[in-house]
């Protein structure tokens, strides 16, 4: 069993959504506690059930599970902050969860490419493990997580790209207007589970005004499909524009964008990324096993244009290893070996 002392704000019905117990269980558990007298310090036994996960990684990860979870998540640990950065070409909001207190900015997200929907599910359990280990021992892997959040405000969009990630799930049927058109951008076919793009076939992660006439020359993809249609311009992409616009209101001291797949960190651009940066990604391999990589040849993704723009720590993260889409039955071993190096950013 653990301890819990009573913080400000806390409930019997609060602290039981947070640790996935009845009112029931949790005041069995405390026999004698006046749950209408709860005093800031007093210590409240948490049954074992506390560990529950409310984030299921046990199947198929869309645009449902994730906006279920983050509602739960905020109804669990009423010290998350959640939001929406913008919508999608089909209206879905892009949700944007805050956990942290601290001055220094970070910022990860998700799910640029519709068929790596796996780093959504990813990010949603780290946020629960974390916002966990804040409520509990405050430690996790060695990390003191609940003295890192009174330094740093992590900020986590997890999904970028829903519409695309709800095609590459099969929510989309043909009775939806775009359909016919998918299908035929798609060579025919209704099997869109190598889709990477939005519902407009545009790769967002080569929609960012970062040399972008030279991505757009080098991909030499004249219109919409599964994969690395730049759009016509940069930022045309509603997602696009909305992780933009976020990423300028805020002060991010780093960003991280997890794709699939290689085990890969690519932490560099056109040298325009700050001394620090190689020195960064090797920490960043230490604590994952994965390997950082100057990668050139590479241009218009959204690390490119945050170096470019403000010569700070940006890096894309290739999560696990495999053929696209990483089935869910990779997901302990990948997030076993990526929690690490996403503590680790924390801390850069």
């Amino acid at each position: 069993m653990n301890r819990y002392p009573i913080q400000a704000g806390d409930s019997i019905a609060v602290l039981a959504g947070r640790f996935g117990l009845s009112v029931a269980e949790l005041m069995a558990a405390n026999p004698g506690m006046d749950p209408r007298r709860l005093r800031i310090g007093q210590t409240v036994i948490i049954p074992p059930r506390a560990h529950a996960s409310i984030v299921d990684t046990s199947g198929a990860y869309g645009y449902g599970s994730l906006m279920s979870d983050v509602a739960a998540l905020e109804m669990a640990y009423p010290f998350l902050q959640t939001g929406m950065i913008g919508q999608s070409v089909m209206g879905r909001a892009i949700p944007v969860i805050r956990i942290g207190s601290g001055c220094k900015e970070v910022h990860y997200n998700g799910a640029f490419h519709a068929n790596e929907w796996i780093t959504s599910a990813l990010l949603a359990k780290f946020v629960e493990d974390c916002a966990r280990a804040c409520c509990t021992s405050g430690h996790l892997r060695g990390y003191d997580v609940k003295a890192l959040f009174e330094r740093v405000s992590l900020y986590v969009v997890p999904m970028v790209n829903p519409d695309g990630v709800e095609l590459v799930h099969g929510t989309l049927g043909a009775g939806e207007a775009l359909y016919a058109q998918l299908v035929q951008w798609n060579g025919g076919s209704c099997d869109f589970s190598g889709w990477k793009a939005n519902i407009r076939g545009v790769d967002l992660n080569d929609q960012f005004p970062a040399f972008w006439e030279t991505e757009r020359a080098r991909r030499d993809v004249p219109g919409p499909g599964p994969r690395d249609f730049t759009g016509e311009a940069p930022l045309t992409e509603p997602e696009a524009q909305a992780i933009e616009a976020f990423t300028r209101c805020r002060d991010f001291h780093l960003v991280m964008a997890l794709h699939t797949q290689g085990q890969e960190i690519y932490w560099n651009y056109r040298d325009l990324e700050p001394q620090e940066a190689e020195a960064a990604a090797i920490r960043l391999g230490r604590a994952s096993g994965y390997v950082p990589v100057k990668l050139s040849g590479s241009d218009a993704g959204y690390k490119d244009w945050f170096i470019q723009e403000y010569r700070r720590l940006g890096f894309t993260v290739e999560a696990g290893d495999g053929v696209n889409p990483l089935p869910i039955e990779q997901f302990d071993a990948i997030y076993e070996r990526l929690i690490g190096l996403l503590l680790e950013g924390l801390q850069l």
